[in-house]
């Protein structure tokens, strides 16, 4: 009774305030499919790095074997993949980035032997719906590619006939543009750059039979560029450096007893001279990268019981298991997989590791240093610290300043009385050494190790050369279209200029050669042109009389010569220029030196010609200049071979027919007959693409390059390549005179 008076007291007391209704269950409804898909593809596409990684393993998926990464804003801005694979169908381009589309399986039990990195259909979706994507592909045997946008899971437009690369391009711009949060986030956490970076590198060192490459947007050079090798060492010691891959072990696991735990393992454990601050960990799994926490805790543990005073290893794993015996979806980013027996595996290869460290345990290496004290200074100043750099990274400890004395006449800080001096014999061993030192730094350059002096001495003279009003033109103008096949407009200020197009790109190719000297990626040609067909060609488009027997066998003969000159040098055009030719006199790769940019194959036999005959083989710094002269001049934008198609180049595309029915011969009859005009249209549909092509390359591809790159020399501003052609100042005098 007590209780109920209370209740009835508060109800008194409180009987103004309003008492809540108590609501029922909310409503289930379904959600609207954008709603769905924006909120699949924040989960799969989670960073820039996210994105990267997806796109990477289509390229894997698709064979390529030169990938390239470009990213500007820490990849908020633009990430733009390149890639040599097999390329996408025509037919396939409407459907590419709806969801659950993929090439890679049909039926769910295709999951049991999966071995493919992507399979869900999910990654080029997730991408439309939080940026804007466009895809440019080709594939083999076609005359050109196409490129397509898409927004939302859908094709923009139908897809565009454009000049490609073989392979394919995806670019995806203003990612998460439409998730305000998510990208506030990212913009205000640290850049994804680094991420991205360290990412490649390890696909880099596991899929050592391709090149990779990353840099910033309008970077020279890349921050990680890799080269297809046939060691695993030599890719750790290219993305990781020469004090890593000194340091490391290899290992080897493997089980063949059960079928249920049959597994092989091989990698790379550091040794007990490597130190670092943390742990790296690269771990593949059916080539699949993946990480596995209970494996590195496994592994983390050896080390610390092993060397206790030892800091982070360095462990690169490739795992292989039967398909069936991995479990690939378990992870919206495939980031994880669950393995059959994963407690049996993990035991085998930490008691394998742990017996290799504590076999490599029983001794340590250091770098020893040699003190070399001249006659003339017997005695070494306190205030100069030895400083050594350690193969594992660690600083070097300074000599104190002051010493304390043993012996009273030693004063402190002599330090000359603490240190064996190096006995006098054998002198010649030390200055071999420092020679060949001394003429390594001189021929290398510090920033990059393909840099001859050469090569430095003829970038030096562009960048001496260069004039300073044409440079702030080209820096700071507005490109305003093609007046003709050679000149295009150009807005400065107040100044209107034609340049000549032709010029610019060939003095421009040849600085890109200079400066991407050996870091080069490759363009794959289609099927392997003939050295002695191509030296031929070039020769009967030049001679005077190409039917003649002995002009045939003239050319022979230097087709021979020219063909057995390039088979011997092909392993510096390759290593240095990125221009493949085999044992056979077949050329297969050519450099990419501007990308997006494919130089007009016609011009091929050309260039080749050009470099048996006109390259200096004998002077380095001639050879060097004369070879990106005629890089330059193959890659030079000039007009297509074939006529422009309008005014009166529309008469090269026209069949031209009598009224009789009988063809014109003679050009000099078809204005006296009465006729009937109609064009050759393929002929034309491939001279419109052509100089179409052209056209956008100059414009999206060409002048931004020019703006990045160009060093324009003295000699531009007297020879015809800038001619300004109005002034607005001088337009309004003439204004004022009206």
């Amino acid at each position: 009774m007590e209780i109920e008076e209370t209740i009835i007291e508060v109800e008194m007391e409180d009987e103004a305030i309003p008492v809540p209704i108590p609501k029922g269950p909310p409503k289930i409804q379904r959600l609207e499919e954008c709603v769905v898909n924006r909120i699949a593809a924040g989960e799969v596409i989670q960073r820039p790095v996210s994105a990267v990684k997806e796109l990477i393993e289509n390229s894997l998926d698709a064979d390529s074997t030169s990938i390239s990464v470009v990213v500007k804003d820490g990849g908020l801005k633009l990430i733009q993949v390149f890639d040599d694979g097999h390329g996408i169908r025509y037919e396939d381009l409407p459907i590419l980035c709806e969801r659950h589309t993929t090439s890679k399986l049909s039926k769910f039990e295709d999951l049991q032997s999966i071995r493919s990195m992507g399979f869900r259909g999910e990654a080029l979706a997730s991408m439309t719906y939080v940026g804007h994507v466009t895809v440019t592909t080709i594939t083999r045997g076609q005359l050109h590619g196409y490129r397509a946008t898409y927004r939302d899971g859908l094709m923009v437009d139908e897809p565009k006939a454009c000049a490609a690369v073989k392979g394919t391009q995806i670019m995806i711009e203003n990612l998460f543009y439409n998730m305000a949060a998510r990208r506030k986030t990212l913009q205000n956490s640290a850049d994804d750059y680094p991420k991205i970076v360290d990412l490649i590198s390890r696909f880099a060192i596991h899929h050592t039979h391709g090149s990779f490459s990353c840099r910033k947007h309008g970077a020279g050079s890349a921050d990680v560029h890799t080269i297809a090798t046939s060691s695993r060492l030599d890719a750790i010691r290219s993305v990781y450096g020469v004090s890593v891959a000194r340091n490391l072990m290899n290992i080897e696991v493997s089980d063949t007893g059960p079928l249920n735990s049959v597994f092989k393992m091989d990698g790379f454990i550091s040794n007990s001279n490597y130190i670092a601050k943390k742990i790296t960990m690269v771990l593949f799994i059916n080539d699949r990268l993946v990480d596995c926490g209970a494996l590195k805790r496994a592994i983390e543990i050896v080390y610390t019981a092993t060397l206790p005073k030892a800091s982070k290893p360095f462990i690169y794993m490739s795992i292989i298991l039967p398909p069936e015996h991995v479990d690939v979806n378990i992870h919206p980013t495939k980031r994880e997989v669950s393995l059959l027996n994963q407690e049996f595996v993990i035991e085998k290869i930490q008691s394998v590791v742990g017996s290799k460290l504590r076999s490599s345990n029983e001794s340590r290496t250091f770098q020893e240093q040699t003190m070399d004290f001249s006659s003339s200074s017997p005695m070494a100043t306190s205030k100069d610290s030895i400083k050594e750099p350690s193969p594992s990274g660690i600083k070097s400890q300074k000599v104190p300043h002051k010493m304390v004395r043993a012996d009273t006449l030693d004063p402190s800080g002599r330090l000359h009385a603490y240190i064996q001096m190096k006995p006098p014999g054998n002198p010649e061993r030390g200055s071999c050494l420092s020679s060949v030192r001394s003429f390594i730094r001189q021929r290398r350059n510090p920033s990059e190790t393909a840099d001859l002096t050469s090569i430095q001495e003829l970038v030096n003279e562009i960048d001496n050369d260069c004039h300073p009003g044409l440079l702030d033109i080209v820096r700071n103008c507005t490109y305003t279209g093609m007046a003709d096949e050679i000149f295009a407009l150009l807005q400065h200020n107040t100044h209107l200029y034609l340049v000549n197009v032709i010029n610019m790109s060939k003095e421009l190719m040849y600085q890109q050669v200079l400066r991407r000297f050996a870091h080069f990626n490759a363009i794959q040609l289609s099927e392997p042109a003939s050295l002695p067909e191509l030296v031929m060609l070039a020769l009967k488009e030049e001679g005077t009389d190409p039917e003649g027997n002995e002009s045939k066998e003239l050319r022979g003969k230097i087709a021979e010569m020219n063909t057995e000159l390039l088979k011997q040098k092909a392993g510096m055009l390759e290593e240095y220029f990125s221009i493949h030719i085999d044992s056979n006199g077949n050329m297969s790769r050519l450099p990419v030196i501007l990308d997006q940019y494919t130089p007009d194959m016609d011009r091929i036999p050309e260039f080749i010609l050009c470099l048996g005959n006109d390259v200096d083989w004998e002077d380095e710094k001639i050879c060097f200049q004369t070879i990106a002269a005629a890089l330059g001049n193959f890659y030079a934008m000039h007009p297509p071979l074939l006529p422009k198609p309008s005014g009166d180049g529309l008469k090269f595309y026209r069949k031209k027919v009598l009224s009789s029915g009988s063809e014109v011969t003679s050009t000099e009859n078809i204005e006296n007959d009465t006729m009937e005009a109609e064009f050759e249209e393929e002929l034309l549909l491939e001279a419109e693409n052509a100089w179409a092509q052209r056209e956008w390359s100059i414009q999206h591809v060409l002048f931004p390059s020019l703006r990045l790159f160009f060093k324009p020399p003295t000699s531009m501003a007297t020879n015809g390549t800038f001619v300004q052609v109005a002034s607005l100042e001088k337009l309004y005098r003439i204004f004022e005179r009206c």
